[in-house]
């Protein structure tokens, strides 16, 4: 269920061919490496897993970014950034 604060939000992920994603209503880019990005979007925090994934362009003006590589997955996370009470990245690992 999308939270009432997000209603207004427009998000698009478009995935062409599993080799690139372009993600709108990007705030910034947490990390980075060759086989994940997490992104905080709009919407939650968004990581992509794959191989050999590049983040392409990145225009954080615009909210833009585009990945290139073996994207794998997608997952959404609803923590916030500024209400979690333990690292983020120790949940994305479990």
């Amino acid at each position: 269920m999308i939270e009432e604060k997000n209603v207004n939000v427009i998000q698009n992920l478009i995935l062409e061919n599993r080799e690139k994603l372009n993600i709108s209503g990007v705030l910034d880019v947490l990390s980075f490496d060759d086989q994940l990005i997490l992104l905080e979007t709009q919407l939650g925090l968004l990581t992509v897993k794959g191989e050999k994934l590049r983040v392409n362009k990145l225009n954080l003006d615009s909210e833009e970014v585009i990945v290139d590589g073996l994207i794998q997955s997608l997952s959404y996370s609803n923590n916030e950034l500024g209400k979690k009470n333990s690292n983020f990245l120790s949940k994305i690992f479990k």
